[in-house]
C-alpha cells in the first residue's frame, strides 16, 4: 500500500492530518509508511493536481475525491463533512474508508 501525504509548507493543517492518519492507521493494523511529499510552486501543483494542504492519497486515489477535482493550488484545502459544516483535515471516517 502506497500512502502519499501532500502538503504546502504554508499551511499549518499537515501535521494534524499526517498524526490522524498514522492514528488511523496504527488502530488498523496497516503497516505502511506514509510518504510526505512538499509541493513548493505552482507549477508543482499543476502537474501534481494538488487541490490544496493537506491531500492523502492512498495507491494514487486522493482520500476525498470530491475536493481532488478543486483547482490545483499552493493554498490551504477544505475537507466538507457529512450533515454540514467543513474541515482542514479529512475525517477520520474518510480515512478508514479510503484504506478500504
Amino acid at each position: 500500500m502506497e500512502i502519499e501525504l501532500l502538503f504546502w509548507e504554508g499551511c499549518p493543517s499537515y501535521p494534524e492530518a499526517r498524526t490522524l492518519l498514522e492514528e488511523v492507521l496504527a488502530t488498523h493494523g496497516i503497516d505502511a509508511q506514509v510518504q510526505m511529499r512538499e509541493v513548493r510552486t505552482g507549477n508543482e501543483a499543476e502537474q501534481l493536481a494538488f487541490p490544496g494542504s493537506p491531500t492523502i492519497r492512498i495507491d494514487g486515489q486522493d482520500v476525498d475525491s470530491e475536493g481532488a477535482r478543486s483547482r490545483p493550488a499552493l493554498t490551504c484545502r477544505i475537507y466538507r463533512r457529512p450533515g454540514g459544516g467543513v474541515s482542514p483535515i479529512p475525517s477520520r471516517e474518510q480515512l478508514e474508508a479510503a484504506l478500504g
